[in-house]
């Protein structure tokens, strides 16, 4: 009997000690799952709540969001939303053209030279590589004066070792003097190359409308038609998707996305525009604005008289 009362008594000491240790490793697997959750992200309510940001460049919405209550807020107030070709990782001063020149309507001969030569660039170069190096293509082409350019030594200028060299390829560098003789042809021909060129349009952009980077064409029948008049007219390097490279750039065709800021941005400049012009040949009534400002000069005027 004294012995399996002795085991009896061995086997409940043997059930206290699991059952203290399974308690033990329940707490253990309680105190690993919080540190599991904690770090995942996922804060307990109790915890102090942290905020997660994303940067906006491209399409994307910045959130603001706060991990431990679940709520999210969006914040669209002080972020401007780009094309989204504009990444956190793209280049300051491509998002500087992105925002300042890409897409605005150009009308002086000097810059849109400029636009189309650096477009004819894009051959052998990207926009950033261009952009760094834009005020070296400024100082060897003369500030792409046309008149200027057609003047250089296309010998000269494609010298190893010069900095013009070390630009672009000697076919490109003569290409663009050759361009510059071309375009005061057409200047003395139509009076500008701005009328030339935009005449294509009917000197009003075109708007693309386009809600997705992969909807935007590479070129388009109007980029074809101007390439085929400008290699018809002797023009180098100037095929058709340089053409609508340069109609982007020179704000001939809008092709900001819809969501873009400078989507709206490029099209109230063309309105204002139409709308000047318009009241400066008495097509529209002046602005009430400017007629008063007229008023109180006058008013001034004569007081002072």
């Amino acid at each position: 009997m004294m012995p399996s009362i002795m085991r009896k008594q061995q086997v409940h000491k043997l059930l206290r000690s699991n059952s203290s240790m399974n308690a033990s490793c329940s707490s253990d697997a309680s105190t690993d799952s919080t540190q599991s959750r904690a770090s995942t992200g996922r804060i307990s309510r109790r915890s102090a709540p942290t905020l997660a940001r994303t940067k906006h460049y491209g399409s994307r919405v910045d959130k603001v969001v706060v991990v431990g209550d679940h709520s999210e807020q969006q914040v669209c107030d002080d972020v401007k939303r780009r094309c989204a070709w504009i990444t956190p990782n793209t280049d300051p001063c491509y998002v500087a053209f992105h925002d300042e020149e890409w897409g605005v309507p150009v009308y002086d001969d000097k810059k849109l030279f400029e636009l189309l030569s650096l477009s004819t660039a894009l051959a052998e170069l990207t926009w950033p590589v261009i952009l760094n190096r834009r005020h070296l293509f400024r100082e060897v082409f003369q500030d792409f004066d046309p008149i200027n350019v057609s003047k250089l030594n296309e010998k000269k200028i494609a010298t190893p070792g010069c900095s013009a060299s070390s630009l672009l390829s000697e076919v490109k560098l003569r290409g663009i003097i050759e361009n510059a003789r071309h375009t005061c042809k057409i200047i003395k021909e139509f009076g500008s190359f701005n009328k030339y060129i935009w005449v294509f349009v009917n000197h009003r952009p075109t708007v693309g409308q386009f809600r997705y980077p992969r909807q935007v064409p590479i070129r388009t029948s109007k980029a074809d038609m101007i390439s085929k008049d400008l290699v018809r007219r002797g023009f180098r390097g100037v095929g058709p998707t340089v053409v609508y490279s340069f109609m982007q750039v020179a704000g001939i065709t809008n092709d900001h996305l819809t969501s873009c800021f400078r989507y709206q941005e490029c099209i109230a400049a063309v309105d204002a525009k139409d709308n000047y012009e318009a009241r400066a040949d008495g097509k529209l009534p002046q602005d009430p604005n400017d007629l008063s400002l007229a008023i109180a000069i006058d008013d001034l005027t004569l007081s002072s008289d």
